[in-house]
C-alpha cells in the first residue's frame, strides 16, 4: 500500500495530483515545471522531503568507520559541519552518494538516496562489526522539508532566532534551533537546487504545525508548493546527479565526474584500490552533460548517436527553464566527451540535436547557494 507523508492533506487540500516515488505518494509539480522552478530562483519554495531518512553513526570509533565506508574524508568537517561523500564497494562501485552531518566526534548522520538506505545500513553495520560504533536507521521518526530559493533566509529569520547570518551559518553547515517553536529542529545549509536554501529535520509529530507555519510565513515572498519534477528540472542545471539514473554499483565516483569528493590520502577506504587504477589508466567513458537545442522530451535509455553510430544512452534528463532548454547526461567515450562535440539523442523516430557541455551550466562560480 502507498504511504503517506505527514503532508499529504495538505498537499490534497492544494489540489496536488499523486505519483508512487519509492513507495510514498509525491507530487511531481502543483502549479507547473516552468512556475516551480522560477520561484526557487527568484523567490522561495518548499518541498516535501520526508522519505529522506537519516542513518546515525554512534560511538567512539565512528570516525574510523566512516573513513573506511566514505571516499571523502569526514575529518575535514568539524562539529555542525556536512560533507557530500559517494560510498564505493571494493571494486570502486558507488553503492550511494550521500551527504554526511558531524554532530560531534561521536555522532553523525548519513543521509543516502532513499532507496538506498537500507543498502547503506547494512554497508555501515558490516563494516563496523568488532568496532564500538552502533548504526541506527532512525526511519521517519523526523520529519524533513527542503526550503530553497534566495529568500529562503528571509522567510524563515520570521519563524526563527537562529542566527542564519552567512557568517555564523555558511554553506554546508547546520545548527539546531528553535523554529515555528519546535526545539532541536536542525537548520542545515544544505539542498538540491544550487540556490540560498535549508534543510529542517524535527520531529515527526511537529510535521503538520512547521508545515503550516512556513507556508503561512511565506505567502508575503509569494512562497510555491514545489515537487519532484521540478527538483530535477533544478539540479540538473546544477550538474547534481541522481542515484539510480545517473550512477549505481556499475559506476564509479571518477567516470561520473565527482572525482573531487574522492581524497587518496592516508586511509584505506573500501574502493580504494579500484579507483586508484580507474586514474593511473584514464577513464575510458565519462558521464557528460548534454544540452539539447532547445526544449524536447528526453527520458532514460534513449540512445546517444554521432554519425549515426549509438555511442552511449541517456541516463536521466530534464528541462532547464533557466537555460531554455532540456539538459542529458550520458556516458561517452573519453574521446567523444569534449565539450561542443555534436550529438543527437534519439527520440523515437525523432532526433534531437545537442552537444556536449563543460562544467556547471546554472551559476558555474557556485555563488547563489554559498550567498
Amino acid at each position: 500500500m502507498i504511504k503517506h507523508t505527514p503532508y499529504y492533506h495538505r498537499l490534497a487540500a492544494a489540489g496536488a495530483k499523486f505519483q508512487d516515488r519509492g513507495g510514498f505518494a509525491t507530487i511531481n509539480f502543483l502549479t507547473s515545471i516552468e512556475d516551480e522552478h522560477r520561484a526557487v530562483r527568484e523567490r522561495v519554495g518548499i518541498f516535501d522531503v520526508y522519505y529522506q531518512v537519516a542513518v546515525e553513526v554512534r560511538g567512539p570509533d565512528a570516525v574510523r568507520l566512516l573513513q573506511r565506508a566514505l571516499t571523502n574524508d569526514v575529518r575535514r568537517i568539524g562539529d555542525g559541519g556536512a560533507l557530500y561523500s559517494p560510498a564505493c564497494n571494493a571494486a570502486g562501485g558507488m553503492l550511494d552518494d550521500l551527504t554526511c552531518f558531524r554532530f560531534s566526534a561521536e555522532r553523525f548522520w548519513v543521509c543516502p538516496t532513499p532507496s538506498r538506505v537500507a543498502a547503506i545500513t547494512a554497508h555501515l553495520e558490516e563494516l563496523g562489526a568488532g568496532q564500538r560504533t552502533v548504526v541506527t536507521n532512525l526511519g521517519y521518526a523526523n520529519a524533513y522539508l527542503s526550503i530553497q530559493g534566495p529568500r529562503s533566509r528571509e522567510l524563515l529569520a520570521t519563524l526563527t532566532d537562529a542566527d542564519l547570518a552567512t557568517a555564523a551559518l555558511p554553506y554546508f553547515r547546520f545548527a539546531q534551533g528553535t523554529v515555528a517553536g519546535v526545539p532541536g529542529t536542525v537548520i542545515s545549509r544544505t539542498g538540491y537546487s544550487g540556490e540560498l536554501g535549508y534543510e529542517l529535520f524535527y520531529p515527526v509529530e511537529y510535521a503538520e504545525h512547521l508545515w503550516d507555519a512556513v507556508v503561512a510565513a511565506g505567502a508575503p515572498f509569494d512562497l510555491r508548493i514545489c515537487g519532484m519534477k521540478t527538483m530535477r528540472a533544478l539540479r540538473i542545471e546544477k550538474r547534481y546527479l541522481l542515484y539510480g539514473l545517473d550512477v549505481s554499483i556499475e559506476t564509479d565516483p571518477l567516470s561520473a565526474g565527482v572525482g573531487w569528493a574522492v581524497r587518496f590520502d592516508d586511509r584505506d577506504f573500501l574502493g580504494r584500490g579500484a579507483l586508484e587504477r580507474v586514474a593511473a589508466r584514464g577513464m575510458t567513458r565519462t558521464l557528460c552533460l548534454l544540452q539539447a537545442d532547445g526544449f524536447h522530451p528526453i527520458v532514460h535509455g534513449e540512445p546517444v548517436l554521432v554519425r549515426g553510430e549509438v555511442i552511449g544512452t541517456v541516463t536521466s534528463g530534464d528541462p532547464a527553464p533557466t537555460l531554455g532548454c532540456t539538459l542529458a547526461f550520458a556516458y561517452l567515450p573519453a574521446e567523444l566527451s569534449e565539450a561542443g562535440t555534436r550529438v543527437a539523442i534519439k527520440d523515437r523516430d525523432t532526433a534531437v540535436a545537442a552537444h556536449v557541455v563543460a562544467g556547471v551550466p546554472y551559476d558555474p562560480e557556485r555563488r547563489r547557494a554559498r550567498i
